[in-house]
């Protein structure tokens, strides 16, 4: 499982989730941050200090935001 980041982000782009990543998966794209599905280690800390609460659990997300874990996955070349 991992996190990933949703609409809210686009435009936001605070970064706080990435000062507090403990692995170094969360990188900033064109348009949002990603995180790597394949680096991520649940931990929660990205989730915690999102101020505009974009991040979520992969198995929380609706099907409507399963986009957003594909964007992801092809920012960073996974599959």
């Amino acid at each position: 499982m991992a996190f990933v980041i949703l609409d809210p982000c686009r435009g936001e782009k605070s970064g706080e989730c990435v000062t507090v990543c403990p692995v170094d998966c969360i990188e900033e794209g064109p348009e949002q941050f990603y995180i790597d599905p394949d680096v991520c280690i649940d931990c929660g800390a990205c989730k915690a200090v999102c101020p505009v609460d974009a991040i979520v659990e992969e198995f929380d997300m609706t099907p409507e935001q399963e986009k957003y874990l594909e964007e992801a996955e092809a920012f960073f070349g996974s599959s």
